[in-house]
């Protein structure tokens, strides 16, 4: 395949760098908003008094015009591309920490977010991905959702126990699989879009397929977000999304990264970093969003 234009590039980083904003401000308002009742209310008395918080709703807002985004940053590049590049979010999250929640942030959260964005550029660099085939066959996407799908449960099944960090970070993986399965069907559906119109898309299974992945990933996120810390979560969140992202790409659409020992190489490497980074990352923010006045409190090991 062809290598993108700079044309398509510039248009899918620009969408998937808004994407990653929006995602941070979502996910940072709405982990605010979810924590404040905790421990006064249960159930359906505590979905309520989320659905109260304004900041929930903002968060909504953002959730929904990173879809937007996202669908945007699709249309114009691979999931290859996209995806990785919403990484991003981590850097992002950590500068809204620090100016609207008031949070001081240690140095080595602020080195392991410089590496972060630098990684992720001399990956994009290196990597090169380009698009593979526009259509992939029913049989393919069934075989795909369905693995994914069960594999899904069992960790579900397995994040029901254990600390709250453990249960934090198996929802978290469950919605970045979600998140990528997501991202794999709006392709799809802005593809078909682009080829039979929007009325044609109402006739087409991925739209359909696309709202109920969404709904599934939104309650994951949501879970994610109540069960444990967000320091553990949204890590989790960006960095397995892009990962199965990537595989999504090559088995859905058959895209495929720079060929040549040396690039494919230093593309692993460079992605390698990267995810040590978000890691390191991680493990320097805070777990809390309260603001801190003379320092920050580590994520604990137990």
């Amino acid at each position: 395949m062809p290598p993108l234009s700079p044309m398509v590039t510039f248009g899918a980083i620009s969408f998937a760098t808004c994407t990653a904003l929006a995602n941070a401000v979502a996910v940072t308002t709405q982990h605010v908003a979810s924590q404040r009742p905790k421990g006064a209310v249960r159930g359906m008395s505590l979905a309520l008094a989320v659905l109260r918080q304004p900041l929930w709703w903002l968060g909504g807002i953002a959730l929904f015009g990173s879809l937007v985004f996202q669908a945007l940053a699709l249309h114009f590049g691979p999931l290859s591309l996209v995806q990785p590049f919403l990484i991003s979010e981590l850097l992002m999250a950590l500068v809204l920490r620090r100016f609207w929640r008031r949070q001081r942030i240690v140095r080595r959260a602020w080195v392991a977010g410089a590496l972060v964005v630098i990684s992720l550029t001399a990956f994009l660099i290196l990597s090169a991905p380009s698009t593979g085939r526009p259509h992939t066959s029913a049989r393919t996407w069934a075989w795909t959702m369905g693995t994914t799908l069960l594999a899904m449960g069992v960790v579900a099944v397995l994040g029901r126990r254990g600390t709250d960090r453990h249960r934090a970070g198996a929802w978290g993986t469950i919605t970045a699989v979600l998140w990528a399965l997501e991202a794999a069907l709006i392709k799809g559906t802005t593809d078909s879009i682009a080829v039979h119109g929007l009325g044609g898309a109402f006739l087409d299974w991925p739209l359909y397929a696309f709202v109920v992945i969404g709904l599934a990933g939104l309650a994951a996120e949501q879970t994610a977000l109540f069960v444990g810390p967000l320091a553990v979560s949204q890590p989790c969140i960006v960095i397995f999304d892009p990962l199965a992202s990537i595989l999504f790409g090559v088995i859905l659409y058959g895209e495929h990264w720079r060929s040549g020992t040396w690039s494919i190489l230093s593309s692993v490497l460079t992605l390698l970093i990267l995810c040590l980074s978000a890691y390191q990352l991680m493990m320097a923010t805070p777990d809390t969003l309260h603001p801190t006045g003379s320092g920050v409190s580590l994520p604990t090991t137990s």
